[in-house]
């Protein structure tokens, strides 16, 4: 079992600031190289502090402003304007970054793109659900409305 720092939230498994322990390989082969973890080390406890300072800095301040924004991101659809072929398919795909800026171009608020999940790749223009993680508890569904981008 390999003993590691989470620096990004992996679902599953647990938030950035985190010390878990997984496998060996899940650790050496995902993890790490994919840039969500490292090694813990006595050492690493300053950087375990600085990881959570900032993702506190990042996250909604209490439960009822996530509650809020989520009524909010609810009760409102979000368009996204993409470069799209005549057939209505995207030429690449919508991705978590997309659809943060789509939220806060359309005033809605700010939400962090890592906390965005995107079920099934979004490749056409239409109407699509998009899951955003406010909180630990709570969970907004974005409707997003994908369109051709106008020449």
């Amino acid at each position: 079992m390999a003993k590691l720092i989470l620096i990004h939230e992996v679902e599953g498994l647990g938030s950035a600031g985190d010390i878990v322990e997984v496998k060996d390989g899940y650790a050496r082969n995902y993890l790490v190289p994919q840039g969500f973890a490292t090694a813990w080390t006595r050492g690493g406890e300053k950087q375990v502090a600085s990881i959570r300072a900032a993702r506190e800095a990042r996250a909604i301040a209490t439960h009822d402003d996530a509650v809020a924004l989520k009524n909010t991101l609810e009760a409102s659809k979000v368009k996204l304007a993409v470069k799209a072929g005549a057939e209505g398919r995207l030429f690449g795909s919508v991705k978590t970054g997309d659809i943060a800026d789509a939220v806060s171009a359309a005033g809605l608020g700010s939400i962090d793109k890592r906390k965005v999940t995107i079920a099934n790749p979004i490749k056409s223009v239409g109407e699509h659900e998009v899951a955003v993680r406010l909180h630990d508890d709570v969970v907004a569904t974005i409707n997003l409305q994908v369109v051709a981008l106008k020449k």
